[in-house]
């Protein structure tokens, strides 16, 4: 089956962990952020947690996403590096479960993972260890699938390795030499920090559509207003999400803003929300509808996501959603 999606991201084993914000205070951690830890900062976090019960979810950001759009129907491949190991072999489950084309690669070292804090108001703070991740290369990417693909799709998250921004640069110039649409989700506010006048050139030269939230936006363009930095973005990418939180989310469509309101509803873990929304957009891109309504439809998963644990719904629940809203 040719793929209709090629993702690039990070393969990881979630542990996820419920907090408090004493619990953060006490470890030392920026709420709402993605740390990148080693192995004994893991270890600390896991042993300050001994009497709680973790969770083993495979997860990753544009795993995460791919999963998704391939529970929704859309023939969608998630690249990336595992480890011969035992969370190695749960992920390649997970995705044969849901239907992904495998793009996962083995290398000899442990599967990423990442223990992922859950604070009572949803919010969610992940502590990363790559592991395998940090050695996908150039070498890894499945030229003939990518060609053959309609949309190219990573996340900032790839920024953390030369090896890995490699392949990311390796696979948009195969992309933009056969027509392959971009898209790039910016991902976190602490690797738009790190990359910024980096990630501003790669998205006014190579991107076609953007996801970004409020905080990604307003350290990328270096102002709290959203309009501001709006107008600052329809200046150099034709398309794009910026996911606003409780306020919704705003659809860029060449040179239209279309604010798309939130349903009321209680958030019971955030986990995940920026992923769902990446996929109902990108399904929806694929079956052809207009952008804002890919921005509708990817607001209705974002919501639906918050309301339960964990980044990912279960495969009942994806057809349920696949039937409801694309069939």
């Amino acid at each position: 089956m040719e793929p209709k999606i090629y993702a690039i991201g990070n393969p990881l084993i979630d542990i996820v962990i419920s907090s408090t914000d004493k619990d953060l205070k006490n470890l030392e951690l920026s709420k709402g952020v993605m740390h990148l830890v080693d192995e004994n900062r893991q270890s600390d976090i896991i042993q300050y947690f001994k009497k709680s019960t973790p969770q083993y979810i495979p997860g990753g950001s544009a795993p995460n996403t791919i999963l998704a759009c391939a529970g929704l129907g859309t023939p969608s491949l998630i690249a990336g590096k595992i480890g011969h190991d035992e969370f190695g072999n749960i992920y390649q489950e997970q995705a044969d479960r849901y239907g992904v084309v495998s793009g996962l690669v083995r290398g000899d070292g442990p599967t990423g993972s990442s223990i992922i804090l859950v604070t009572p108001d949803g919010e969610r703070t992940m502590n990363t260890h790559l592991g395998m991740c940090r050695e996908y290369s150039p070498a890894d990417i499945d030229e003939k699938k990518l060609i053959h693909s309609t949309f190219f799709y990573f996340t900032g998250y790839m920024w953390d390795t030369d090896s890995q921004k490699a392949a990311i640069k390796k696979a948009i110039s195969i992309a933009k030499d056969n027509n392959v649409q971009i898209i790039f989700d910016v991902a976190d506010p602490f690797a738009v920090d790190r990359n910024k006048d980096e990630f501003l050139i790669l998205i006014e030269h190579d991107v076609d559509v953007l996801f970004a939230n409020y905080a990604e936006l307003s350290i990328l363009f270096d102002s709290e207003n959203v309009d501001s930095s709006v107008d600052e973005l329809m200046k150099i990418v034709h398309r794009a999400a910026i996911k606003l939180g409780k306020k919704g989310s705003l659809v860029l469509d060449y040179g239209k803003k279309h604010h798309l309101l939130p349903q009321p509803i209680s958030a019971i873990d955030s986990t995940g929300a920026g992923d769902m929304y990446a996929a109902g957009f990108l399904t929806a891109l694929v079956k052809g509808y207009p952008t804002k309504r890919a921005g509708k439809i990817g607001g209705l998963l974002a919501e639906e996501i918050i309301q339960q644990f964990g980044a990912q719904f279960s495969i009942d629940k994806i057809n349920y959603f696949r039937s409801k809203i694309f069939e």
